[in-house]
């Protein structure tokens, strides 16, 4: 199972503004030194012991994670945010090309579907793409955002051979049973967990975590025991959290109490802040590892949602 990210942020998309590059480029060079630049070598070490909020960015684009099981021309994507139109690109060169993709959608909110229409595979006619979501008003709901004034292209004209799916069991294919569960977050939106015998992978974004969640009930058990990958929205600190009560997202460290909870393998924390600039995420991150430590949370790795980032399991 290989799980790739594409776009790992919340709420709008958030690019570097040029205040920002030459901040980084600032504090780049207060860190340089001769010795640093006498050869090939000594630079690359100079580059390399850089903290990753200084080389490197954690990414602009809004949500999208894709999967890929043991068919490469088969593609799970897991929702349509901005970050859809990079995976789109990037497989477009990959040998195979992926040839049906497998679109399954949390929820309908902007952040989650403005990625749609700039997904080149779309426009394609010897593609095939099926949506997928609990909800029976999918595919209204996608025909009308690219309906006008919104937008100036319709979903008509994405040639791709489309189908929509109303989920009402858990499916298999290419090996794998997709299951999905209800989250708290306003207008509702739904966690999916792939399980191919192997592997247990769970997506959960825009998820306002509950007491209910950590309950040891069977259905609980039997969708987030001993999962090996949980990605999991972590927008908050726990004073924004607080703040922010039924704004539907998570605070990190209890994102760090949750997968503690199930016995989670790796927990990748995720849909960042808009606000939030790269130096802030990885000061979050470490946060979240201090209070592990704190804890005493034994046996469970963290890691940040970072585009580009892929996890082998």
């Amino acid at each position: 199972m290989r799980v790739q990210f594409w776009g790992v942020r919340g709420s709008i998309p958030s690019p570097l503004l040029p205040l920002q590059v030459k901040s980084k480029i600032s504090a780049i060079l207060g860190r340089l030194s001769p010795d640093d630049l006498q050869n090939d070598i000594s630079r690359e070490k100079f580059l390399a012991e850089l903290p990753p909020w200084l080389f490197g960015t954690v990414g602009a684009n809004t949500t999208c994670v894709s999967v890929t099981l043991d068919n490469p021309k088969e593609i799970i994507v897991f929702d349509c945010g901005t970050g859809i139109r990079e995976l789109g690109i990037a497989k477009s060169k990959e040998k195979p090309i992926p040839e049906h993709y497998h679109i399954f959608l949390t929820h309908f909110h902007w952040d989650h579907l403005q990625g749609l229409p700039f997904f080149d595979p779309g426009y394609n006619p010897s593609m095939t793409i099926d949506f997928y979501s609990p909800n029976a008003e999918m595919e209204n709901y996608l025909f009308n955002q690219m309906a006008a004034p919104y937008f100036p292209v319709s979903m008509e004209s994405m040639g791709a051979n489309k189908s929509f799916h109303t989920l009402n069991k858990p499916i298999i294919f290419d090996g794998a049973l997709f299951s999905w569960k209800k989250m708290g977050h306003p207008g509702d939106s739904y966690s999916y967990k792939i399980d191919n015998g192997k592997s247990k992978f769970i997506f959960s974004t825009d998820s306002e975590l509950s007491t209910s969640d950590f309950t040891q009930d069977e259905d609980n058990i039997e969708y987030f025991q001993d999962a090996d990958l949980l990605v999991l929205d972590s927008q908050y600190t726990l004073g924004e959290a607080i703040e922010k009560y039924n704004w539907g997202h998570t605070a990190f460290s209890m994102a760090v109490d949750f997968a503690a909870n199930w016995g989670i393998k790796h927990l990748v924390l995720f849909h960042h802040d808009p606000a939030y600039d790269d130096k802030k995420l990885h000061n979050n991150l470490q946060s979240a590892r201090w209070y592990m430590e704190r804890m005493n949370i034994q046996g469970l790795k963290l890691s940040l949602a970072i585009e580009g980032l892929e996890i082998i399991l």
